[in-house]
């Protein structure tokens, strides 16, 4: 009774929202409206909304009541004080700055360290980060182990940065690396998990050459639970002690409180010393507000200062990681390929497999990301070359990234198993007749994180819903 597949969840439901299923005539013009981009898409037309973990998730009712206990003194707050400490005890790093949400807490770290010319080196860097590094004119570096890149691997730690590269770029580019930053767990290869082995290699790497070492720690409670699931030598230690050892090898994080936070919006820098501190306000204060709310409001500091206890809880952990591994389990049995061994937050599809007949330049992983809408409300995001690929500034060709890929991210504490199943019969539905299903071609795009507003239309007589 143990095994978090066979569990039931660690709560009760208190409050519903309802969802409907518009009929597929509907979905299909909707689609078509929003240019074939399912971020233009509106909430009310999605059945199944896996879009992201990112503020999506459902607050417990210690936070709800939290929320009413918040201070909106615009100085000397007390909900800053006590998530001051919250972070100072769950993460070991005494210095808060909070923020809107994450990429406002990119944004400042960036803007306080990294030059043009300067290369930000990483496991793997998410969208918004990669997007910071090239705003500040600097080259985003990722330096994710080979296995990260296999679809299907037994490598436990499948978002570990690789050593040796590490070593190379430091002793051939270092004086040009403001700092190095790891992902946990790493988002763009299906939310893999970091080993402390790999943490503290790379921080005894780093410390030598005199750079800092920082965290995304969006998803850090998750990566904390796969250490003490997969690293023996772990598997007695509390999560909260293992994520205070993994922060103790850094010098600080960036966070988006919108996943590992359970709350629906915020985010934070945090900083062992007092240096990254003083420097970090004079970019919050212009930017997100002053020093002790700095973009959020006094409920949703006390609201995530909860959520960063519950999150840690081993039962939460347990049912969350157990709901992806459910739904990635049953998409493997209908034979689609999906990134084994699953993440934390979510299931990640290779499209390129589902779909071969259509080249990267043509996003296959959006036209599977389109289909399933239209089949089931089913709404998914493309991680592949919509999202990722870019021009290269010396060759001006264009470089498309190792993996196609769709991503459906479970909001945490919302859905339940019957979901889960919808969305394994609209998957395979889909991907049963993969060979029908268009390429596209880019209509509209913006110069940085194009993927979020592009308009696209369907390549050639095919229609996406044929």
């Amino acid at each position: 009774m143990t095994d978090e597949r066979t569990l039931p969840e660690p709560f009760k439901i208190k409050m519903v929202e309802p969802v409907r299923l518009i009929p597929r005539k509907r979905r299909e013009e909707a689609i078509r409206e929003a240019g074939y981009n399912v971020f233009n898409l509106r909430s009310q037309d999605v059945f199944v909304d896996l879009l992201t973990d990112s503020g999506t998730s459902a607050m417990s009712d210690r936070q709800w009541s939290a929320l009413m206990r918040g201070d909106e003194s615009y100085a000397g707050s007390r909900s800053y004080q006590l998530l001051s400490k919250t972070v100072s005890c769950v993460f070991g790093y005494p210095h808060l700055v909070p923020t809107h949400q994450g990429r406002a807490a990119e944004n400042i770290l960036m803007t306080m360290l990294v030059e043009e010319g300067d290369r930000v080196v990483g496991n793997m860097h998410f969208d918004t980060t990669e997007g910071h590094i090239l705003l500040q004119k600097a080259k985003p570096v990722n330096l994710l182990i080979e296995e990260g890149y296999e679809v299907v691997s037994d490598h436990p730690f499948k978002g570990n940065i690789d050593v040796q590269r590490l070593q190379d770029e430091l002793e051939r580019h270092g004086n040009r690396v403001p700092f190095v930053l790891l992902t946990v767990t790493c988002n763009n290869n299906g939310g893999q998990p970091v080993s402390l082995q790999n943490i503290k290699q790379v921080s005894e790497m780093v410390r030598a050459h005199d750079i800092p070492l920082f965290f995304d720690a969006a998803r850090f409670a998750e990566n904390a639970y796969f250490i003490k699931q997969r690293e023996p030598e772990y598997a007695d230690w509390t999560v909260q002690d293992i994520a205070r050892k993994m922060f103790s090898y850094g010098d600080g994080c960036t966070m988006s409180a919108k996943k590992d936070g359970l709350v629906n919006i915020g985010g934070f820098l945090a900083f062992a010393d007092r240096e990254y501190f003083d420097e970090a306000i004079k970019w919050q204060i212009p930017f997100e507000g002053f020093i002790t709310y700095g973009g959020q409001a006094g409920r949703d500091m006390q609201a995530l200062s909860q959520g960063l206890y519950e999150v840690t809880d081993i039962d939460y952990l347990r049912q969350r990681t157990g709901q992806v591994r459910y739904l990635a389990e049953n998409l493997r049995r209908r034979e689609i390929p999906v990134i084994w061994p699953p993440g934390g937050h979510g299931v990640y599809i290779d499209a390129q497999q589902v779909l071969p007949h259509i080249p990267p330049s043509q996003f296959p992983g959006q036209s599977l990301v389109v289909e399933l809408y239209i089949e089931g409300g089913v709404r998914g995001v493309e991680l592949g070359s919509l999202a990722f690929a870019h021009e290269d500034p010396d060759t001006q060709e264009v470089v498309h990234p190792p993996l196609q890929l769709v991503r459906l991210a479970i909001p945490r504490r919302v859905y339940t198993r019957r979901h889960m199943d919808w969305v394994v019969d609209v998957v395979t539905k889909v991907c049963r007749r993969g060979g029908q299903l268009p390429g596209y071609s880019l209509t509209y795009e913006a110069p940085v994180l194009r993927h979020f507003t592009a308009q696209l239309e369907p390549i050639g007589a095919g229609k996406a819903s044929e």
